[in-house]
C-alpha cells in the first residue's frame, strides 16, 4: 500500500474490513447467547459489517464545509452492527438491560423517545454503542472482541418494518418532489398506527398472562414430553409477571424435563411446590425480569444441580450453568 493509500481512511478501511467481518460474527453470536441465557423473547439477532461504500459516504459527510468526522476510522462507530428485533416494546427494554449488564455501554439513545419529545411520530429504535466490559471475563471464544465496539439497534418487528420500508423508499430517490409532503404525512400516519399496534400487542400479552393463573392444561397421551404450548400456558400461570420466552425454548426445556423423567404438568407442579422459588430469585439477583423458561431453568438447576448440568440438552452451556449453580449455592 502506498503512503497516499495509508493516509486515505477509506483505503485503510477496505484493508481492515475482512477482519471486522469476523468480529461482527463474534458480537452477533455473543449477543444471541446472552439473550438466550436471559430467556429474552426475540424474533432475530443479525449482524452486518459496514460496506466500504457506506463507510466512504459517511466519512465524506460535511456540515458548513467542515468534515463531520475528523478521524473516520475512529469516529464512525457503526462499522460493526448488530440488530435485535423483538415482538413487543417491553422486550426492547429487556434487551437493553441485558446488554447494559454484560457490556460497557458507551452510548444509549432511544430514538423513539427523542421523536416523541418533539411531538412527532416517526423512526423508533433503541441505539446502543457497546464494548466488552474490561472487568468481566469473556468466554474464550470471544476473546477477539476485546477493545472493539459494536453498534446495537433494538426495535420491535413493527418498528423494524416501518424503518426498513421508509429507508427503502427514501433512498431510492424515486419520489417526485411535489409528492414529498404527502409522503411525509403518510409515513407519520403509519408510524402512529404502528405505535398504537405495539401498545395493543403488549396489552394482549399482559391480559393473556394474567388470565393463565391456575388454568388447567389438558395432557396428551401420544408423546411423553410436555408439549411446548401446554408448558407455555403452565409457566405463565406459575411465574406471574414473567415475560414469554422464545417458542423454541419451551420445546427445548421440555426435552430437558423428559431427560429428568418429568413427563406431566402434575409432576412439574409438585416439584415446583417443593422448592423455594422466591429464594432462588433472591439468590440469582436478576438485574432484569427473567422470562418464564429462564425461571424454570434456574429452578431445575437448583433442585438437580450437577445432574441437570450433565443432561445431553445442556452440553452446549455447561460452563454457564456451573457459574449459575455456584451463585445458587452461595
Amino acid at each position: 500500500m502506498s503512503d497516499e493509500q495509508r493516509d486515505d481512511p477509506v483505503q485503510r478501511y477496505a484493508v481492515l474490513r475482512p477482519g471486522l467481518v469476523e468480529v461482527t460474527e463474534g458480537f452477533t453470536a455473543l449477543v444471541r447467547e446472552l439473550l438466550d441465557d436471559a430467556g429474552i423473547n426475540y424474533l432475530s439477532v443479525t449482524g452486518r459489517t459496514k460496506s466500504v461504500e457506506s463507510f466512504a459516504a459517511k466519512a465524506a459527510r460535511t456540515v458548513d464545509g467542515q468534515p463531520v468526522y475528523a478521524d473516520p476510522l475512529k469516529d464512525v462507530t457503526d462499522q460493526i452492527g448488530v440488530r435485535v428485533v423483538t415482538y413487543l416494546r417491553g422486550d426492547v427494554t429487556a434487551v437493553a438491560d441485558v446488554l447494559a449488564d454484560q457490556f460497557s455501554v458507551i452510548d444509549d439513545r432511544d430514538m423513539g423517545r427523542e421523536t416523541a419529545r418533539q411531538g412527532r411520530f416517526g423512526y423508533a429504535s433503541r441505539h446502543l454503542l457497546v464494548a466488552p466490559d474490561p472487568l468481566k471475563a469473556l468466554p474464550p471464544a470471544y476473546e477477539g472482541l476485546k477493545g472493539r465496539t459494536a453498534s446495537v439497534q433494538v426495535r420491535t418487528i413493527l418498528q423494524h418494518a416501518w424503518a426498513e420500508f421508509e429507508h427503502d423508499i427514501r433512498y431510492k430517490g424515486t419520489v417526485p418532489q411535489e409528492h414529498v409532503p404527502d409522503l411525509d404525512r403518510r409515513f407519520t400516519l403509519a408510524a402512529g398506527l404502528l405505535e398504537l399496534a405495539d401498545r395493543e400487542f403488549s396489552e394482549i400479552r399482559d391480559r393473556l398472562q394474567a388470565s393463565m393463573e391456575g388454568q388447567q392444561v389438558p395432557t396428551g397421551q401420544d408423546d411423553p414430553r410436555i408439549s411446548a404450548a401446554d408448558l407455555a400456558t403452565f409457566l405463565a400461570g406459575q411465574f406471574q409477571g414473567a415475560r414469554w420466552s422464545r417458542t423454541d425454548h419451551y420445546a427445548w426445556i421440555s426435552g430437558l424435563l423428559l431427560e429428568l423423567g418429568i413427563t406431566s404438568l402434575d409432576e412439574l407442579a409438585g416439584l415446583l411446590r417443593s422448592i423455594d422459588v422466591d429464594g432462588i430469585t433472591a439468590r440469582m439477583g436478576y438485574r432484569h425480569a427473567p422470562a418464564a423458561v429462564r425461571r424454570l431453568d434456574d429452578a431445575l438447576l437448583a433442585v438437580f444441580g450437577q445432574r441437570y448440568i450433565g443432561l445431553h440438552g445442556n452440553a452446549h452451556r455447561e460452563a454457564a450453568l456451573r457459574a449459575r449453580l455456584e451463585k445458587l449455592r452461595a
